[in-house]
């Protein structure tokens, strides 16, 4: 069938920056996909406790086409949001794993030592062969082209390289009926803590060091400690990691801020202000627990799901931990890639804005808190979301 006879057709000149997103999600085997007129938004999720979502922008892809489907008596354009419905728009369950293994047929999943090494790989590469042909610029001669035709037709996958093409089709299902996502409430953030993803990253690692069951958070704007992760309910003793404050602000770390205020004598002082409000490993500090919570939040979590977020925290940049009224968590992680696809991570004070030729990607995590221990020594979990 010809190209033009497609709902969507968009093309990839760099495959692994693909990988690396889905990658993040792929705690599951499957995965639900919609694609809107502004990029692909893949949902994976378990038991409706852990929920992983990736949005791949179409500014990630070379071109972009999207034909709205015929086949369907409503034409709305306002759905362009990866958070929204868009009912009308193409919507399947696909094998995310058999996608991610087509993705590696040309060793996309390896071109990237920098990421590899990100991915907790403590053996040092010692063959400079090896890393030569591995190298992302080798990556340039590659094209990704991603293919739906019609309502209940494969997704189709063509991999080119230096000549060599590769077709592959992936059969696509209907989702589940009643497959919702987990509700997250942006009107009603009671935190929002945005930090070096490497940061909450070595905490859960060192945290899991204990085999925990739960992970209990811990934050309060006015008293200490202002914000803690805490592992329980293992075969071990209690853990907790503590977000230090520098009370004399100076520390150096890049995160602290000093303010000059100017007295009545029209001297100029300074002070670190940030240090005495949250820690300085933090970008934004915001902390407004309910009234029934007092001045601190606390809230647990099933530990091991926690975890599913792990290669998204090493490969991210920065991640922006928010929990709403519900006691729902949200980890959103911003992934940046230069131009060349390669993941910035622990970049100091880069950021997309100022880092010429690099993107920004995000991946969202939705986690339903715990609600109680049941006798057997499990764990309940919050299912009446509304």
């Amino acid at each position: 069938m010809p190209e033009a006879g497609a709902i969507f057709t968009a093309v990839s000149s760099n495959a692994h920056q693909i990988f690396t997103l889905l990658q993040c999600i792929s705690f599951a085997q499957n995965a639900t996909v919609q694609i809107t007129p502004d990029g692909i938004r893949f949902s994976v999720e378990e038991g409706r406790v852990v929920q992983g979502l990736a949005f791949l922008d179409k500014a990630l892809f070379t071109t972009y086409t999207f034909n709205s489907p015929t086949n369907h008596a409503e034409d709305d354009d306002t759905m362009g949001d990866a958070e929204t419905d868009g009912s009308n728009y193409p919507y399947f369950v696909v094998s995310l794993s058999a996608l991610l293994d087509t993705l590696k047929i040309f060793g996309v999943g390896e071109s990237s030592a920098s990421s590899a090494s990100r991915a907790a790989s403590v053996q040092p590469s010692t063959n400079s062969a090896s890393s030569a042909f591995t190298a992302p610029a080798l990556l340039l001669n590659r094209s990704c082209t991603f293919q739906y035709f019609t309502h209940g037709s494969p997704l189709g996958i063509t991999l080119a390289e230096t000549g060599v093409k590769t077709v592959c089709e992936l059969t696509t299902y209907g989702p589940d009926e009643g497959e919702l996502d987990i509700p997250f409430q942006r009107d009603g953030i009671v935190m929002k803590i945005i930090m070096r993803s490497a940061w909450l990253s070595n905490a859960i690692t060192e945290l899991g060091a204990t085999n925990p069951r739960v992970l209990k958070i811990s934050a309060s704007a006015k008293e200490k400690p202002y914000f803690t992760l805490s592992g329980a309910g293992g075969p071990f003793s209690e853990s907790t990691v503590e977000f230090s404050i520098d009370q004399e602000g100076q520390s150096g770390n890049e995160s602290d801020t000093h303010r000059k205020i100017l007295t009545k004598d029209g001297t100029a002082r300074s002070r670190a202000t940030r240090a005495k409000l949250a820690p300085t490993v933090t970008e934004t500090f915001l902390v407004s627990p309910p009234s029934s919570m007092g001045s601190r939040l606390r809230q647990d979590f099933g530990f091991g799901y926690i975890q599913k977020a792990s290669r998204a925290m090493a490969a991210a940049n920065k991640v922006s931990i928010r929990g709403d009224r519900q006691g729902v968590l949200s980890l959103q992680f911003m992934i940046e890639f230069d131009t060349a696809g390669s993941v910035h991570t622990n970049s100091g004070s880069r950021t997309p804005r100022d880092a010429p030729g690099s993107t920004a990607s995000f991946v969202d995590f939705r986690f339903v808190p715990l609600l109680a221990e049941d006798e057997l020594g499990g764990v309940a979990v919050r299912d009446e979301m509304e």
